[in-house]
């Protein structure tokens, strides 16, 4: 891995576009900022989300680029539009879903950096089944709880 000491820069239509679970953008990759951080786009359609999932190394942030979204987050539930942002911590099982009438885009940053790799494996491997996603995930340090603790959120 490089040294971070210089600008990671994503121009404005630039950035690796993939489709898994929705469209994605990856906008700056681990391997650009030392492993510090990666970041992506994630574009939501009204009603989807992923569901109650926990990361093992890495915090994430999002700030709602447009649209409405619901984040569940150790039992806490709120609701963010343009311009808001929130910071979910590892370890600790959240979700979010588009709750709004209109797809919706986020901006996601997560630290340290390499989950946002994620989305191209699982765009290249298309996993088909359940258990197939979470042998992918298992690698990202992503699990999904049990069915009964997803009541919850």
């Amino acid at each position: 891995m490089e040294k971070f000491d210089h600008a990671a820069v994503s121009p404005p239509a630039h950035g690796m576009a993939v489709m898994a679970f929705g469209k994605h953008v990856i906008r700056i990759m681990a391997g650009n900022t030392g492993g510090s951080l990666g970041m992506f786009e994630a574009c939501v359609l009204p009603g989807e989300g992923p569901p109650l999932h926990v990361h093992e190394r890495e915090d994430e942030l999002f700030r709602v680029l447009s649209g409405r979204f619901g984040f569940w987050c150790a039992g806490d539930y709120v609701e963010l539009t343009e311009g808001g942002s929130i910071a979910l911590p590892r370890g600790v099982p959240h979700r979010f879903r588009n709750v709004g009438q209109t797809e919706g885009r986020l901006m996601v940053v997560v630290t340290p950096g390499g989950f946002e790799s994620f989305f191209p494996i699982v765009e290249l491997c298309k996993p088909e089944t359940p258990e197939q996603i979470a042998s992918i995930a298992k690698g990202f340090g992503l699990t999904f709880p049990p069915e009964d603790d997803r009541k919850v959120a």
